[in-house]
């Protein structure tokens, strides 16, 4: 089977996609797939790139905008490529963090409530401190954690607003929830090893903990049994309600013994040092036999949605 790597992509994510995508290119089973690295740059990329390799199949190694937020699935829809992963609805919802967060909250899923800007007009320090501080300000269709910053004044507001909003349009603000960092790897609608984290450098998960070998400690972590048990069903309940297929992460706050879903990653990191290859690895599932997971079951649900697959 042609497999092409689709990663790089326009996004704020570009570098951790092109990380992710090499770690897939380094992982693929060779004696199954003919592999092709395809690093889009523009839009018109995608498009020119397939036709003209003539692959089978798009592993998506992309992260934000136009990669994670369902553009790209839809272009290889109507090329009639099967690509891994959720499908345009899904990747659309898990994308708009405000509107799948509302998604969740009518479930029954805990998620921190909070204020969603458009922009610079609706900016109101006043609706800030009414929250309560310290808060969380992140861009509503970021991620990878950049553009987020932990705000515990009005003085620090306005710069950590307009960096946010440089990033995207909206801008979310949260209560910031101490507790235990907890991210829930969900593959074909089994959840994984639950992972706690502990950032090594500041107070939550950043950019700097998240892809800095050292930025944190990531293991495996033992709930008791009823808390293990809310954990699993806020993750798949949420992994549900959003219509998310094949794989997904759920990142979530633990909070004396109540999980705080903070989003949903239909893409997930997956390179040296992310989340998922290591929750399957604790699982006895190694990085190739991931991957392998993820290409049958991502073209056992495109020939269920599409009634067959013609490329494959």
């Amino acid at each position: 089977m042609k497999i092409g790597v689709i990663m790089g992509g326009v996004s704020s994510e570009r570098e951790v996609s092109l990380q992710t995508g090499q770690e897939m290119i380094r992982h693929l089973d060779r004696s199954r797939y003919d592999v092709v690295p395809l690093v889009i740059g523009q839009r018109s990329d995608l498009i020119t790139q397939v036709q003209q390799t003539g692959i089978d199949l798009a592993l998506l190694a992309l992260h934000g905008q136009y990669g994670e937020d369902g553009t790209v699935q839809g272009a290889l829809e109507t090329l009639g490529i099967p690509y891994t992963g959720s499908g345009i609805l899904a990747s659309s919802l898990c994308m708009n963090k405000q509107l799948s967060k509302q998604l969740l909250k009518v479930a029954g899923v805990n998620t921190p409530s909070g204020l969603c800007w458009q922009g610079m007009n609706e900016y109101d320090p006043q609706a800030v401190e009414q929250l309560g501080y310290p808060v969380i300000v992140k861009p509503n269709t970021g991620g990878s954690s950049i553009g987020i910053q932990l705000v515990r004044n009005e003085h620090e507001l306005l710069p950590a607003v307009q960096e946010a909003e440089s990033l995207g349009e909206a801008i979310l603000i949260e209560p910031y929830i101490q507790g235990t960092e907890l991210t829930c790897s969900i593959l074909d609608g089994e959840v994984l090893p639950i992972i706690g984290i502990q950032s090594a450098h500041s107070e939550w998960f950043d950019y700097r903990a998240k892809y800095e070998i050292g930025g944190a400690e990531e293991k495996v972590i033992q709930l008791p049994h009823e808390i293990e048990q809310r954990v699993h069903e806020a993750a798949l309940t949420s992994y549900r309600q959003l219509q998310c297929k094949v794989y997904a992460r759920v990142d979530m706050i633990l909070r004396e013994d109540m999980p705080y879903v903070l989003e949903v990653n239909t893409l997930p990191g997956m390179t040296a040092n992310s989340l998922l290859p290591k929750s399957a690895a604790a699982a006895g599932i190694n990085f190739s036999q991931l991957l392998d997971r993820i290409i049958m079951s991502s073209l056992h649900e495109r020939t269920q949605e599409w009634g067959m697959v013609q490329h494959v």
